[in-house]
């Protein structure tokens, strides 16, 4: 694992997942802007941490869930 320090995510635009639905379920957002990361946070729990992954993972979670690597 590579350390590098944390991107400031105070004027960070979030973007709600097309998967989220207006019933508070489980809901995550992506903020945009951040080249080589992405930030994720919780939509019900704004104000936690964001979890940051590289781009590269997080290109690998998304191709992976539209394979249906992770089953419901």
């Amino acid at each position: 694992m590579i350390h590098v320090s944390r991107p400031d995510l105070d004027a960070a635009s979030w973007r709600k997942s097309s998967y989220s639905n207006t019933q508070g379920g489980d809901c995550i957002e992506v903020a945009q802007g951040f080249p080589g990361f992405v930030p994720v946070r919780d939509s019900k729990d704004p104000q936690r941490p964001a979890l940051i992954f590289s781009a590269a993972e997080w290109t690998a979670f998304v191709a992976d869930v539209k394979r249906g690597g992770f089953p419901a």
